[in-house]
């Protein structure tokens, strides 16, 4: 019953703009979900969702996506922690870590999904990352340069 009601008032603030709880019960009631203030209060809780200025000038509840944002960050503080340098060789990238962080950088490096990223093998303190082409090795190694330093640093850092 609480999978369906939450499906529920996903699909209801995606549709309407909703601006308060008594509001939400409201629609959940006219759907048939018998609920108080307390539960919409708990289910709002439960899937994270916050105000929003809508384009009306009004609020409205939106689900905040902070899962792939927390992971993401996670994943920049594992390349943060273990990050030597890099250097490339054609469309190779090789990262040095670590002394035993280069699987868990390489995995950080993975689970960000960038399309420039073929694959990669990781030893003990050395990643090599198959690059779709020498472009796109520049490309990736500007993308870490900047997880790592910010916009600030630019391209006189020497790969570090």
């Amino acid at each position: 019953m609480k999978l369906a009601r939450h499906s529920k008032i996903i699909e209801l603030i995606n549709e309407f703009n909703i601006e308060t709880q008594e509001e939400l019960a409201g629609y959940l009631k006219s759907a048939g979900y018998n609920v108080t203030q307390a539960t919409v209060s708990r289910d709002i809780r439960e899937l994270k969702l916050t105000k929003i200025q809508a384009e009306d000038g009004r609020q409205k509840y939106i689900v905040v996506q902070n899962k792939d944002t927390d992971m993401n960050r996670k994943y920049i503080r594992i390349l943060k922690d273990g990050f030597v340098s890099m250097d490339m060789a054609m469309n190779i990238l090789v990262i040095k870590t670590v002394s035993g962080m280069a699987m868990a950088v390489a995995a950080a490096l993975d689970a960000m999904e960038w399309n420039e990223i073929v694959g990669s093998i990781a030893g003990d303190d050395t990643i090599m990352c198959a690059i779709r082409s020498m472009d796109d090795t520049l490309i990736v190694m500007e993308k870490i340069k900047k997880l790592l330093y910010g916009e600030q640093r630019g391209s006189e850092d020497g790969g570090r």
